[in-house]
């Protein structure tokens, strides 16, 4: 049996990873087979949680992008409100953005969430780092499944921005995303600048709102994530015109249920990568404690840093990988058939000799006696 342990550990620890696939040709066509490979039934009310991109900005994903995924699933694009006073800070200075950005086009649907500003709908954070509760557009209870869609790339606040950012400061309403900025401090986003916490708490709070989007979508319908690696700067689209020039070369699509083990897949491709960029990317997300986010939301336990990272653009690959899950299982249920054997055998055995033992003491009792 002890020989069998170190197998049995390795088995576990490869069953505990998340499927992250992969794609480096970046097109909206991508999008829908990156998202089928996840083999995942949302519900019939999908938001489809976009950035809906600052003024002056040409970064972020577009409408014309996302055009095919938003056919296919038939879904409704979704945000918030900004916390800072630019054309997305009030509803009305937002929906003639959106119409500008071309959200609106041929009647697309587009809801903003916390259009009344004066309206949230609070969600409870579990087992809370920072904050104890998350709050966000009261829209949000007319869907009840998710695609969380996310353009990867540098952010001077959070460190980076993926899809715990889109979770988190994303879904979040003005109040909310002040909430968060100040963990837990204050919700008066014209204040905010004078309570920001700092960087350990602020990205604690974003992974504590991140767990409860998460938690609220897979009590319902489901969710699913799609981070986009392309023009991947220091900034943040929310910089619109001020956005830097992109340092990092485009990477291409990756996907999961798993935001968890999606952004942690993005951050290692870029470490990995060989880009001049590289290294200031990385001093900005290490100084703003960034990956902070994806330890507290891995400690909440809605994914995992260990991930398959499954290369769609090889057809091989992930038959391969279904394969050795297979095989992994197969190998496991032996295992674990073997094992029960040898014990119901070693019970039997000696329960064997325990009845031999009382016979033999049995049969020695009665000699004595007589």
């Amino acid at each position: 049996m002890i020989k069998y342990i170190p197998l049995f550990l390795l088995i576990s620890c490869t069953l505990e990873q998340a499927n992250v696939y992969y794609t480096k040709n970046i097109s909206s066509s991508n999008m829908v087979k990156i998202f089928q490979k996840l083999n995942i039934k949302l519900g019939k009310n999908i938001g489809l949680k976009v950035h809906s991109g600052e003024e002056g900005g040409i970064y972020f994903l577009t409408p014309e992008f996302l055009n095919e995924i938003y056919e296919y699933t038939n879904g409704t694009y979704i945000e918030c409100n900004a916390a800072y006073e630019r054309q997305r800070h009030t509803t009305e200075l937002h929906k003639a953005l959106l119409e500008k950005h071309g959200w609106t086009k041929n009647n697309r649907r587009f809801e903003i969430m916390d259009a009344d500003p004066s309206k949230d709908f609070n969600l409870t954070i579990n087992n809370p780092h920072m904050i104890n509760e998350n709050m966000v557009g009261e829209k949000l209870s007319n869907f009840d499944s998710c695609i969380v869609l996310a353009h990867l790339k540098g952010h001077s606040m959070g460190g980076y921005g993926g899809a715990l950012k889109q979770l988190s400061i994303g879904f979040a309403s003005q109040r909310g995303k002040t909430w968060i900025h100040t963990a837990g401090n204050i919700t008066d986003w014209k204040k905010m600048d004078d309570y920001l916490a700092n960087q350990e708490n602020f990205t604690a709070a974003m992974g504590d709102a991140a767990s409860s989007i998460v938690e609220y979508f897979r009590n319902k319908s489901g969710i699913a994530f799609i981070n986009v690696m392309a023009n991947i700067s220091m900034l943040c689209d929310c910089a619109g015109i001020n956005a830097t020039t992109p340092n990092i070369s485009d990477i291409g699509i990756l996907a999961s249920t798993d935001p968890v083990a999606l952004d942690r897949a993005c951050i290692d491709l870029i470490k990995k990568g060989h880009d001049l960029g590289k290294e200031e990317w990385i001093n900005q997300l290490n100084d703003l404690k960034g990956e902070n986010t994806i330890l507290v939301a891995e400690a909440h336990g809605i994914g995992t840093q260990k991930y398959n990272l499954i290369d769609i653009d090889k057809p091989n690959e992930e038959d391969e990988g279904q394969d050795n899950t297979t095989l992994i299982i197969i190998v496991l249920s032996t295992i674990l058939g073997v094992s029960i054997l040898v014990i119901t055998f070693v019970c039997l055995v000696m329960r064997t000799k325990s009845n031999s033992k009382y016979q033999e003491d049995f049969h020695l009792t009665q000699k004595m006696n007589e």
